[in-house]
């Protein structure tokens, strides 16, 4: 599924004292927050794709954008397959992420097991739809690189948080994580839950 399972050695971090790294030197770069569930999306597709991403004198902000980008200019593993049925289904899954992560973090201050279990139903079912694999398209793609930062976050924060099992009742749920967690170059990209949860507590909490 992944070319390599060689363990990644984190680089510092940067903060307002550092020195910013020279720009546009020919060496291609990613810059990353560990924490950022955005940035991990892209983090993971860097893994997938190219064994290192500042490319070509571009810097791109954005993780979708960065996503295709990379998709279209590195070797590797497609990230969306051909069938147009798949693809069409991709666009519709990928639109609905900003509604997903909305209303579970809306939930965090009223009944958050209610109110986000319809959302956690929704993957439930989008994951029912093809039976050629136990991704949302079947094999590994986009879609899974767009929420599994989500996903992961909210299993440990619901699990602490509310002692509630995000994928208790939903099989399908339960597979796709543990195949997700199965991806070489999913694994170092992971949250520390040591970091999160304090982080959603102050953030949806207080």
């Amino acid at each position: 599924m992944a070319a390599s399972a060689v363990e990644e050695i984190l680089p510092p971090y940067l903060d307002s004292t550092s020195e910013p790294p020279p720009l546009f030197d020919g060496t291609t770069r990613l810059y990353v927050h560990f924490q950022c569930p955005y940035a991990q999306r892209v983090w993971i597709v860097r893994n997938y794709k190219v064994p290192a991403l500042e490319h070509n004198g571009k810097v791109i902000g954005e993780s979708l954008d960065l996503i295709k980008y990379i998709d279209a200019n590195f070797k590797g593993p497609a990230l969306l397959p051909d069938d147009p049925a798949k693809k069409k289904f991709a666009e519709e899954l990928i639109a609905y992420c900003d509604t997903f992560t909305k209303n579970v973090w809306s939930s965090f201050k009223g009944d958050p097991i209610k109110q986000a279990g319809a959302e956690f139903d929704y993957l439930e079912k989008a994951l029912h739809k093809f039976d050629d694999g136990p991704f949302f398209l079947g094999q590994f793609s986009e879609v899974d690189i767009v929420y599994i930062p989500f996903v992961e976050r909210f299993q440990i924060f619901f699990q602490e948080e509310w002692k509630y099992d995000i994928t208790s009742g939903r099989p399908n749920l339960a597979k796709w994580i543990e195949e997700i967690n199965k991806i070489d170059a999913y694994k170092p990209t992971k949250c520390d839950p040591n970091h999160l949860i304090p982080f959603y507590r102050s953030r949806f909490l207080a």
